[in-house]
């Protein structure tokens, strides 16, 4: 068993290479840039939910509230016509990445000390590299990307971006099993 605080290097480390990692694959590769799409007029879809004043949050058009309200007519007639849709409603404003690169750090901070957890109770002092690897990796990977596929299947996000998301989480997890099998104490 290795403690936690004999892993706060690779835990600090992985959280900067995965930081790092992200910024590359979303800036300057192509990859995510198809993502979203732009909805069909634009100005007018802005401008007819303008005056609803939406507050920040998560919706659902048609709502229905509740399972029995799922099974009113008015309810399915709703859901049949269309459109269905769900919408995150963020702060209007000039973009702000400072506090979403902070709170990204932050989560990769959260997942470095959560595969330092596991792989620090599995494995001793002297750990050969690829058991560390595999650990710490493992780890890393279930939190970076597993826990994605609950939004293509609830949600309905689109799966393209969510396995291209997951693939992502797989880079990350293979550098955090890389800093931590490389400066694995001894």
């Amino acid at each position: 068993m290795v403690p936690l605080s004999s892993l706060v290097i690779p835990i600090v480390l992985s959280a900067v290479l995965v930081f790092i990692a992200s910024s590359v694959i979303h800036m300057a590769l192509p990859i995510h840039r198809n993502d979203l799409r732009k909805v069909p007029q634009e100005d007018a879809v802005l401008d007819a939910l303008r005056p609803f004043n939406l507050q920040p949050g998560d919706y659902a058009v048609p709502y229905a509230g509740s399972p029995s309200a799922m099974k009113d007519p008015g309810f399915i007639d709703r859901m049949t016509k269309g459109p269905v849709a769900f919408i995150t409603v963020v702060p209007s404003g000039p973009p702000a990445m400072g506090p979403s690169l902070a709170l990204w750090f932050v989560y990769a901070l959260i997942v470095s000390f959560c595969a330092a957890y596991v792989a620090g109770r599995a494995l001793a002092p002297g750990a050969h590299y690829l058991q560390v690897f595999r650990f710490a990796g493992c780890a890393a990977f279930l939190a970076y990307s597993l826990a994605l596929m609950q939004n293509s299947i609830w949600w309905k996000r689109n799966w393209s971006m969510t396995l291209k998301t997951m693939f992502d989480g797989l880079i990350y997890a293979g550098l955090t099993a890389g800093a931590f099998g490389w400066l694995w104490p001894r």
